[in-house]
């Protein structure tokens, strides 16, 4: 059985930049081992399976999201890539595409300019004493940090933008903590902010850019800064840009996209 796979280079606007997807459009859904199984063997920090829904009124597909070692309740850069290819490989004719998930409902816009807006979900976030295992992984981390129930990340807010790019953690510490992973975030110099994400208790050290954080990262930072459209970039290695808009409960996260490849996975 031939399945076809896609890889998409997610908010970036050039190749090898942003954070890479990799998206499979299926008939019908696999097993959860064999999901993993796939994930597990594009070894990309997220795989997007797609499900059409043409019996549901609400929902266009289904989607779901693996890294190589679990699933994730929530995964925005390959949402974004999983609707770049629904609009530019699947003949979609709509300027709109919708995906039910594991966070509710979700929707993909196309906008003027070529951005792909996200409608994603305001996550709540609460104040914390940091966590003995994240001071002794990232020295310098303040006191106190934000965890954010939906996705079990936590999150600390450094005071420059150069204390981000220079942060280096125990990752092995990290993992320790048993929950998905870790925001690391700032005001920006060029932009609003910026942030990292360190992920190795689900198999990433370090996510390139993930749109989902900035669920999280776009409330908190619309609260300090008193607005509501900021720019943002993660900060990583490859780096990204986002355009993101607090819309009361939900968050517009916007990105561009690069085609990479497209081949075909062969299954027994």
């Amino acid at each position: 059985m031939q399945t076809p796979i896609y890889q998409i280079d997610a908010f970036t606007h050039q190749l090898f930049g942003g954070n890479p997807a990799a998206v499979m459009p299926l008939q019908n859904w696999f097993s959860d081992d064999l999901l993993l199984a796939i994930a597990g063997e594009n070894n990309l920090s997220e795989t997007a399976f797609l499900v059409a829904t043409p019996d549901l009124a609400e929902s266009d597909f289904h989607i779901r999201w693996f890294t190589p070692t679990a699933e994730v309740p929530l995964c925005g850069h390959a949402t974004l890539a999983s609707a770049w290819v629904v609009f530019n490989k699947l003949a979609w004719s709509h300027q709109r595409v919708r995906f039910q998930s594991k966070s509710g409902p979700l929707a993909v816009s196309q906008a003027p300019d070529g951005w792909l807006e996200l409608d994603f979900p305001n996550l709540a976030f609460e104040q914390r004493p940091t966590p003995a295992l994240i001071s002794q992984a990232l020295p310098g981390a303040p006191d106190q940090a934000f965890f954010v129930p939906n996705d079990t990340n936590y999150m600390v807010v450094l005071e420059s933008e150069a204390a981000v790019v220079s942060a280096a953690p125990d990752l092995r510490k990290l993992a320790q903590l048993g929950n998905q992973g870790l925001i690391v975030t700032a005001p920006g110099q060029q932009c609003d902010f910026v942030s990292r994400y360190f992920a190795p208790g689900v198999g990433i050290d370090e996510d390139p850019v993930t749109g989902s954080i900035h669920s999280v990262l776009a409330p908190y930072w619309a609260e300090r800064l008193g607005k509501t459209r900021l720019q943002a970039r993660q900060v990583s290695a490859r780096g990204g840009e986002l355009r993101c808009e607090l819309q009361g409960d939900r968050v517009a996260i916007a990105g561009q996209a690069v085609f990479f490849m497209e081949g075909s996975v062969q299954l027994p």
